[in-house]
C-alpha cells in the first residue's frame, strides 16, 4: 500500500486491497440525506464501515462528518443509525462532537429552528493511541484561584485548596466554524475542521485517510501537518482536484 496517494474508484473496494490494521485515523464525511434516502445509497455505507474497521489500526480513529435532512416533515436520523452501527461493528463512540457553521446559511423545515450544524462523531479501536487535545479556550480566571472541595456525605464542603489555573484550558466539543468557501465542491468541510482532527488524533507520519475525499481538503491538511495521507473518490473531476491541493503528480493516481 502506498502513502501519499489519490485512489480513483469504489472506496469499499479499493480499501479491500488494503492490509488489515494499516490506517491511523480517518477524516471523512458521507453523502448526506439531501442527495438520497437511507435505503437509497448509491454507496454501500456497510460495507465501507466494516472495511473501515478491518484497515484501521488498534488505537486509531474515524471521525465521520455527518448531517441529516428533514424529509416530509421528519428529519432521517441517518446519522445516528450510522453511529450506532459503527458501535455493532466494534468502534467505541468516543466523542459526539458539534460542528456548528458560522457565517452558513439556514436549512431545515418552516416549522423548526433552523439548523446549522452537523455532527462529528468521533469513534475509535479501542482507546486512541495519539491524544493531543487542543487547549486553547481561554479560562476566565488564569493563576492561582480557590477550588472548592468536594462535598462529603453529610452535605459539608471539605477543605478548599489552591490550584494553578493556566490562561488557556481544553477546547469544548462544540466547534465554531465557517461553512464550505470551496468554489468547486460545495460539500468540503474547513481546512481547520480537518487540520484541527488531525492534529488531535494522530502524530506526525501517522497515516490520515480520507475514503470520500472530494476536493481533498483532508489530505492537504495532512500533509501541512507532516503526516502521510491515502485518498479515494470515484469522480475523476474531484481526485484532480484533490491532486492539485495536494501538490502530487500525475503518476500518483490510480
Amino acid at each position: 500500500m502506498e502513502t501519499n496517494k489519490i485512489y480513483q474508484g469504489d472506496c469499499k473496494e479499493i480499501m479491500k486491497t488494503f492490509p488489515a490494521n494499516c490506517v491511523d485515523l480517518t477524516v471523512t464525511s458521507p453523502p448526506y440525506d439531501n442527495l438520497r434516502n437511507y435505503n437509497g445509497y448509491d454507496f454501500d455505507f456497510m460495507g465501507i464501515a466494516d472495511q473501515l474497521f478491518r484497515v484501521t489500526k488498534q488505537g486509531g480513529v474515524v471521525v465521520w462528518v455527518v448531517a441529516d435532512a428533514t424529509i416530509k416533515g421528519s428529519e432521517t436520523g441517518t446519522s445516528f443509525k450510522q453511529a450506532l452501527y459503527f458501535k455493532e461493528i466494534g468502534f467505541n463512540l468516543h466523542d459526539t462532537m458539534i460542528w456548528e457553521k458560522t457565517g452558513a446559511g439556514s436549512v431545515g423545515s418552516n416549522l423548526c429552528y433552523w439548523q446549522n450544524f452537523e455532527y462529528m462523531f468521533v469513534f475509535s479501536k479501542g482507546r486512541p493511541k495519539a491524544l493531543n487535545l487542543i487547549e486553547d479556550r481561554p479560562n476566565k480566571s488564569p493563576g492561582i484561584t480557590t477550588a472548592h472541595g468536594s462535598r462529603g456525605k453529610d452535605g459539608v464542603s471539605k477543605s478548599k485548596r489552591k490550584i494553578m489555573q493556566k490562561s488557556t484550558g481544553r477546547r469544548f466539543n462544540l466547534w465554531k466554524l465557517p461553512g464550505s468557501t470551496h468554489p468547486i465542491h460545495k460539500a468540503t468541510f474547513p481546512e481547520k475542521l480537518a487540520n484541527d482532527h488531525i492534529i488531535s488524533w494522530s502524530n506526525e507520519n501517522d497515516i490520515v485517510f480520507d475514503p470520500m475525499c472530494g476536493a481533498g481538503t483532508t489530505l492537504k491538511m495532512a500533509k501541512i501537518n507532516r503526516r502521510q495521507f491515502i485518498g479515494i473518490d470515484i469522480s475523476e473531476e474531484y481526485v484532480n482536484i484533490a491532486k492539485q491541493r495536494c501538490g502530487i503528480t500525475n503518476s500518483l493516481i490510480s
